[in-house]
């Protein structure tokens, strides 16, 4: 059961055994109004509205949440998704590629209102039928093959969702960026292996490198550059596979020196892998099973 819900009653998705409500799934609809007024903002004045693209995850795992972009905001005068992002038309499509960027990559399940996946300009109308004829046109045929992306990513990459529910599947890299409107952070799956970090530049300001803390050593392959000009972007020439440097850095032990096309989103696949130890540095040991308080316990057999 899912529930439409726009209070802040708490439990909706616990258990009722626990005293909740005993839905499986919220829509998030906090993050929804947040995360709209922020993409309605002009580019150039994001960074005053900086906290309405982060603190949705300050209550992320409060409820399972779906993260919702529904009939609802798409009729009665409130503009279609692509007719709400601010700009002419090729900054209109290039910061609706980021926004369903970010709505992929933030914890929660997926709920993207029909029409919208090709960026109709007209608003829901249940009287008639989607604006099918509007893929002959490059860009909303490039936005449908962005969407598509995504879910193939979704699909094949379970960091996408495995962790939806537990805080152990995010981590932001970075948040505290508002000046240039810049956002970091990895999604964990099931195992150590094809880890993501994501990357996301909300202004139309070209980075031609831009550093950020990584969790790990290693290789980072891209896949996936909003402004790839199959989706409908510029197609500037960037790097697309990416060696951390051992550098401390926002935190880190490591750090990536990442190209930034204006209003863009870049996914990079990783293997996670501990640091190896300086040479002649002393590893910790394990500690011994058995010992407590210095002493170590013995049971003897029979």
């Amino acid at each position: 059961m899912i529930a439409e819900e726009s209070t802040a009653w708490a439990g909706v998705t616990a258990p009722v055994s626990f005293g909740g409500l005993g839905f499986t799934f919220k829509w998030n609809m906090g993050w929804m109004n947040d995360f709209l007024d922020y993409m309605k903002t002009d580019p150039l004045f994001r960074a005053g509205n900086h906290g309405k693209l982060c603190f949705s995850m300050m209550y992320a795992y409060s409820e399972n949440f779906i993260q919702v972009l529904s009939h609802d905001e798409v009729v009665h005068g409130k503009a279609s998704m692509i007719y709400k992002m601010p700009g002419e038309p090729a900054e209109k499509f290039a910061n609706l590629r980021t926004a369903y960027g970010f709505m992929y990559g933030h914890p929660g399940k997926k709920l993207l209102f029909m029409g919208q996946e090709f960026a109709q300009t007209n608003e829901w109308n249940e009287a008639v039928e989607l604006s099918w004829d509007m893929l002959g046109f490059p860009e909303h045929e490039g936005m449908r093959q962005f969407v598509r992306r995504l879910n193939e990513i979704y699909n094949t990459y379970d960091a996408m969702y495995y962790n939806d529910c537990d805080p152990m599947g995010f981590e932001w890299m970075s948040c505290d960026d508002n000046m240039n409107s810049v956002v970091s952070f990895v999604r964990r799956g099931s195992s150590a292996k094809d880890q993501l970090l994501f990357i996301y530049n909300f202004t139309p300001v070209k980075h031609k490198t831009y550093k950020i803390g990584v969790p790990c050593p290693g290789k980072y392959t891209q896949i996936l550059n909003s402004d790839d000009i199959v989706f409908g972007g510029t197609g500037q020439p960037v790097k697309s596979v990416l060696t951390a440097k051992k550098e401390k850095y926002s935190g880190r032990e490591y750090a990536l020196n990442i190209e930034l096309p204006p209003l863009s989103v870049r996914i990079f696949k990783y293997d996670y892998s501990m640091p190896k130890p300086r040479p002649g540095a002393k590893s910790k040991k394990a500690p011994v099973k058995g010992r407590t308080n210095n002493k170590t316990t013995r049971t003897r057999k029979g």
